[in-house]
């Protein structure tokens, strides 16, 4: 919760609004949901490695709404309408983010995987990363461009 609370400090100093860094935070759920799932898939219990690895996904996910929400602010200060803002900054930034959860996502399969000494302690820490980046990623793409249009009042 702690680390949340930083997160969600730093994005607001920096977006200069309270509104935006919700809009954001708003994907750690969404995250949480593929936590879960991956979790119960692999019969996996939660442990020290799994909180570990929900502090990491925290930054992930946020770094996502980040590239999102800051391009469509970009357009936004250019006079594009929100809506437009958005569908633009969808399509222009979704291979960038892809691009990035992928090389998490590969990146960590073999540590999921790997049948070595230790890995019984490294495996949950990998399955959390890569159930919750797979859940954020796709829901969040949805999600948080809704959430967005929804709590912005601004034309």
């Amino acid at each position: 919760m702690l680390a949340v609370f930083l997160v969600y400090l730093v994005m607001a100093s920096q977006f200069e609004s309270l509104l935006h860094p919700f809009v954001i935070m708003f994907g750690l759920p969404l995250a949480v949901v593929g936590v879960v799932v991956a979790l119960v898939v692999s019969l996996t219990s939660v442990s020290v490695m799994v909180l570990i690895g929900m502090i990491v996904l925290a930054g992930i996910v946020v770094s996502q709404g980040i590239v999102l929400l800051d391009y469509t602010n970009r357009l936004r200060k250019k006079g594009m309408p929100k809506v437009d803002a958005l569908v633009e900054a969808g399509m222009v930034r979704m291979r960038p983010i892809l691009m990035t959860k992928l090389t998490i996502l590969l990146g960590v399969i073999p540590m999921a995987l790997s049948m070595g000494e230790g890995a019984e302690m490294r495996a949950p820490l990998a399955i959390t990363l890569i159930g919750g980046i797979a859940g954020a990623t796709i829901l969040t793409l949805f999600v948080i461009p809704a959430v967005y249009v929804t709590l912005d009042r601004r034309p």
